[in-house]
């Protein structure tokens, strides 16, 4: 996967905002990773399926992960953040 510019939807911003600290501390490294290597086996990268097929997940720990669709050019939208169960209000 090739990753150039990242964006960040109003969503994810705001979802973001509400992490706990250490939690966003993490997110930011997950996301300097992500831009090095986005196939790291850490961030577990997978595409969704089903209702959430086109987007894809990355882990930041065992319980939250980011929400991102690629988009033409190597683009990354960040969708989403927080806990496994965000999926749910996708």
């Amino acid at each position: 996967m090739i990753v150039g510019e990242i964006y960040y939807s109003r969503r994810f911003e705001k979802q973001f905002c509400t992490l706990p600290e250490h939690i966003q501390k993490r997110a930011i490294v997950a996301e300097d990773q992500f831009r090095e290597n986005p196939l790291h086996s850490s961030l577990r990268l997978h595409q969704l399926k089903g209702e959430l097929h086109g987007l894809w997940s990355l882990s930041i720990n065992l319980t939250y992960r980011i929400i991102l669709k690629r988009k033409d050019g190597g683009a990354i939208l960040f969708v989403s953040i927080g806990k496994h169960d965000l999926y749910k209000a996708l």
